[in-house]
This record gives C-alpha cells, sequence and structure tokens, in this order.
C-alpha cells in the first residue's frame, strides 16, 4: 500500500526550519517507508518586523508565529505542524489536536553581548553584574524584561525582532549593549560560542514550553494521531502540561510577565512559577512537589500553583 507523503508546515525562518527538519528525521524513524516533506509559510510574526510582538495579533501578540500554520492543516495543505510550543496558544484550535511533544532542549535563557565583549579575563561571565549602569538589553519579552528588572531596575530595554542572526548582528552593530535569547534555540543553530551568561532561576524563570516543541495534526486524522503519539516523550509532556497549564488558568498570553520551572525529582515533578509586573517591582512566587505518572497529575499540579498565585493576588497583573 503507498501512502501519501506526509507534509509538515513550519515557518521560514532558519530555526523553524532546523525544528521541521528535526522532526521529519523522526517521523522517518517511526515511519521509514512514509516520504515527508517540508511546507514552508509566513506568518505575520514574521511579515511585521517593526510593531512589537505584543501588540499584533488584534493587540494580544497571541498566536502571532502559529494562526498561519494551523490554517494550512484546516485547508488540507499540510498535515503536521511544528511550533516552538512557547509560541503555541494554550488555548485549543477547533479540528486540532497537539498530537507530539519530543524531548525538550534546553529551557534557559542566554545573555549575549557583542563580539569581543563576551569573556573577562579568559573566563565566561556568570550573571548581569557585568553589564554597565543603564545598559540597552534587547528583548521584547515581557517576562524577560520584568525579571531582569527586578534584579537591575536601571536596565533600558530595546525591541529586538527578527530572527536569532538579525538580533546577533543589531547587537555587533551596536544597537544595543546586551541582547537575550532562548539557548536551545542558539544551540540548534551552532551559536552556543556567543553565550556569555546563562540566565537560569532563581534570576530567570523560562517561557511556559521553552525549549520544547509541540506538533499539531488534525484531530480527525486518525492515522496521523497515531504515527506523532510515538514521538512524545512522556517526562516532556508531563513538564509542558502542567506548565501551560499554569498560563490558561491564569488566563495569561505567551507574552505575559510569567515565568515557570518544571524539574523531576525521583517520580515527582517539582513546579515553580512567578508573576511579576511589568516593571519589575512586584514579584509572586509559588512552587509545588507532586507525583506525576499521568496527564491527569500534570494538569492538578499546574492548577494547585496557578490557584495559589491568584490567591497571593498574581492575576491582577496579567489584566492588559
Amino acid at each position: 500500500m503507498s501512502f501519501a507523503p506526509i507534509r509538515i508546515a513550519t515557518r521560514a525562518s532558519r530555526l523553524a526550519l532546523w525544528q521541521a527538519e528535526h522532526v521529519r528525521e523522526l517521523l522517518k524513524s517511526a515511519v521509514p517507508d512514509r516520504v515527508v516533506e517540508i511546507v514552508p509559510l509566513s506568518t505575520i510574526g514574521d511579515r511585521d518586523k517593526v510593531e512589537p510582538l505584543t501588540q499584533l495579533g488584534g493587540g494580544s501578540g497571541v498566536g502571532v508565529f502559529t494562526r498561519e500554520i494551523q490554517a494550512s492543516l484546516l485547508d488540507g495543505r499540510a498535515d503536521v505542524a511544528v511550533h516552538s510550543l512557547k509560541d503555541l496558544p494554550t488555548e485549543t484550535v477547533a479540528g486540532l489536536t497537539l498530537a507530539a511533544v519530543p524531548p525538550r532542549g534546553v529551557m534557559f535563557d542566554a545573555l549575549i553581548l557583542p563580539l569581543g565583549a563576551n569573556r573577562e579575563n579568559g573566563n565566561p561571565l556568570s550573571a548581569i553584574d557585568c553589564l554597565p549602569n543603564g545598559a540597552r538589553v534587547g528583548s521584547g519579552s515581557p517576562r524577560r524584561r520584568a525579571q531582569l528588572l527586578h534584579q537591575r531596575p536601571d536596565l533600558q530595554f530595546v525591541e529586538a525582532r527578527g530572527n536569532v542572526e538579525t538580533r546577533l548582528r543589531k547587537l555587533d552593530e551596536g544597537q544595543f549593549d546586551a541582547l537575550v535569547l532562548a539557548e536551545a534555540g542558539l544551540t540548534r543553530l551552532e551559536l552556543a560560542g556567543r553565550i556569555s551568561a546563562r540566565l537560569q532561576p532563581p534570576l530567570m524563570l523560562p517561557a511556559v514550553g521553552q525549549g520544547a516543541l509541540g506538533i499539531e495534526c488534525r484531530k480527525d486524522d486518525e492515522n496521523m494521531v497515531e504515527v506523532l503519539a510515538r514521538l512524545t516523550d512522556e517526562a516532556t509532556l508531563f513538564a509542558v502540561l502542567s506548565e501551560r497549564i499554569v498560563l490558561s488558568t491564569l488566563r495569561a498570553g505567551c507574552h505575559a510577565p510569567l515565568g515557570v520551572w518544571t524539574r523531576p525529582e525521583g517520580a515527582s515533578l517539582r513546579l515553580t512559577a512567578v508573576v511579576l509586573s511589568l516593571d519589575g517591582v512586584q514579584r509572586f512566587e509559588s512552587e509545588r512537589l507532586a507525583a506525576v505518572a499521568s496527564d491527569a497529575d500534570a494538569i492538578a499540579l499546574g492548577r494547585a500553583v496557578a490557584e495559589d498565585l491568584q490567591a497571593q493576588g498574581a492575576a491582577a497583573l496579567l489584566i492588559a
């Protein structure tokens, strides 16, 4: 029996194409008799390189890197969509399902300084203390801005749009003094050598789903749902499920000043979440440890953390 090719829809940036190619290789191992093709598409987040991301998508910034990709599944141009999971809204699109979450990459953020300035005495920098007073930091992420301002209220932030290579070029041209990017993207593009400092908890908690990929398909495509299920890493799935429930319970968008950190401890999962005011002055935190052996356990953990944050009054900081 011959099968039609599996068509993977993706954004056309080099990083997105790397991610799609990675999923293609996973699929070829899972179903070696199938041809797998990549369908690059453009999203509003790719086309509009001027407006801050938080102003796109009807003023919320939600779905600006995913809507056109999802539309290609619904209208039959593609069979599978590959997203950076941190960009994928928690509200499911009718007719689609999140069918696979492969093993996660590095979930943390990284600080990059201009070429020639990323070392002190030959040693990598380990904190943000190296930045001068009033330094201009390239980042449009409210989550990153708020957490850095909590530690360094003197920092100035500059919107940094474009793909990874474009942002690095702007940094080296002097448009800002430092740049914050996801370590996973830099690693996947073989640019980890540009990292000047790793921004890890408690200084910086990652975005929901950061470092992970989310693979969607049509909900009624039973064959594709079954195939994609083979690509899922259970530990990663439980972690991102708990993180995404925090986001959805708080009714916060993917660009909210909210950070999460999950890590396994034996058969349990520890989840920490923070919500900050945009200026970094106010900060609410909740942490829970729970045994997680199922999707329901992961969801319950995320909901408990979110409800604790709500009880503290954190939800007020997420109102637009």
